[in-house]
């Protein structure tokens, strides 16, 4: 085995142990809110966790990140600590935000610059494009990544940060997480185009339409277009065409859909696709070892003091 094909096998595995490390992360919260009820909306990211870990792979350690509601892949790709994550999402001191936002997906690291996102959808797109222009300021070499659905393509916040961020060639790039639904309303019907990405050309910006459920795909088109942004080219839209497996929120009946995914049976699921290039020992061993991290920091998240009402307090500027 030469060296290029050794870099490559480990990059293989750290791509594989972190998507399953967001499965086993997903299927524990899953498992919490059946039998033991949640204080909030879990919107939950099962089969999309292959383009997450893909996407924010080929981002550089300093490049801001914005994530969408769909899961956590985003905040454990960029190296975030399961039990901060699991603490913001049962509301506890443990978690990142000390407790802020408890019971959906509201995480921040400054070190890791894992910038958060806005209290409404589609609030991303502007404060995405406001990073970008920082970092275009500062000559400071930071790319900006915002993820988003392909329900929020439609905000009026995404028409103008797309504008404004091609006309000033900002370093940014749009990833939008296509899975065909916003929240009750099919894809085909809330989009005059085909694709997401066919929208780029009227901002004069390339538009990438990708397979989501293959991680390796996803990583390169990202490296591709990060690095156009970081050369201060401007900004891409990647589309990342995936699956809805679950309903909008956990516990959604999901009464307008006739293409209910039933069981764990994931079509084209990424974790498998990634698995099946590894031999079968080393693959068992990273699940075994993801398996039992997981429990572990969700069972000290659970075991952390709750947040009372004082925390809206902290972290204010007066």
């Amino acid at each position: 085995m030469n060296e290029a094909e050794s870099v490559a096998d480990d990059q293989h595995l750290d791509l594989y142990r972190k998507v399953v490390t967001i499965r086993f992360a997903e299927l524990r919260i899953r498992e919490h809110v059946e039998k033991e009820g949640f204080g909030g909306f879990w919107h939950p990211g099962i089969g999309q966790e292959g383009l997450q870990v893909g996407a924010v792979s080929a981002m550089g350690p300093d490049d801001y990140l914005y994530y969408a509601h769909r899961g956590l892949g985003y905040a454990v790709a960029k190296g975030m600590k399961l039990e901060a994550l699991f603490g913001d999402l049962l509301g506890r001191r443990s978690g990142s935000t000390g407790g802020k936002g408890g019971g959906t997906v509201h995480f921040a690291d400054a070190e890791r610059h894992v910038l958060g996102q806005g209290g409404t959808l589609g609030s991303s797109f502007v404060m995405g494009a406001g990073t970008a222009a920082a970092s275009q300021l500062l000559g400071d070499g930071r790319v900006t990544v915002v993820f988003f659905g392909d329900g929020a393509s439609g905000r009026g916040t995404w028409h103008e940060a797309a504008l404004q961020a091609s006309v000033w060639k900002l370093p940014v790039v749009w990833v939008c997480e296509n899975n065909g639904w916003a929240l009750s309303a099919r894809f085909t019907e809330q989009s005059p185009t085909e694709h997401v990405a066919d929208r780029a050309p009227a901002y004069g910006m390339p538009g990438v339409v990708v397979d989501g459920q293959d991680t390796v795909a996803v990583r390169e088109v990202t490296a591709e277009a990060v690095e156009r942004a970081r050369r201060g080219e401007g900004p891409t839209l990647i589309e990342a065409k995936t699956l809805r497996i679950r309903g909008h929120y956990e516990g959604d009946r999901q009464p307008y859909r006739e293409d209910q995914v039933v069981g764990d049976e994931i079509p084209n699921d990424p974790v498998h696709r990634l698995g099946e290039q590894i031999p079968d020992d080393v693959r068992r061993g990273i699940d075994a070892e993801a398996r039992d991290r997981v429990g572990k920091a969700f069972d000290a998240a659970l075991a952390a003091p709750r947040a009372d009402s004082s925390v809206i307090f902290e972290d204010v500027w007066a």
